[in-house]
């Protein structure tokens, strides 16, 4: 695949607001589904096809520990999504997670 079309592949999962939020979430630290979904008001189901798609793309990568499943950035040799996330709003957490993980 060339590289313009793998960048405008990555560019097309960008121009979705939940995964942007997504990304703008895991810039400033890596979290799990529930604090995720937390986070965007949006249901397990939604989050997990949301994480899906940005894991199959090589934006994120997970990391399991005991039953909890984390998610962080994974950008290396896509300098033009780092350069993207780089301009993203730094977003304020809710206090208090309604969800148990």
């Amino acid at each position: 695949m060339n590289t313009i079309h793998m960048m405008a592949e990555d560019f097309k999962l960008l121009a979705d607001k939940t995964r942007l939020t997504i990304l703008a979430l895991l810039k400033e630290k890596e979290m799990c589904v529930c604090d995720i979904m937390d986070e965007l008001g949006v249901s397990q189901s939604s989050t997990s096809q949301h994480l899906r798609k940005l894991k199959s793309a090589g934006m994120v990568t997970e990391t399991r520990r005991g039953q909890w499943v984390y998610y962080s950035l994974l950008i290396e040799g896509k300098p033009y999504i780092h350069e993207a996330i780089r301009y993203l709003p730094t977003l304020e957490y809710r206090s208090g997670s309604t969800v148990e993980c």
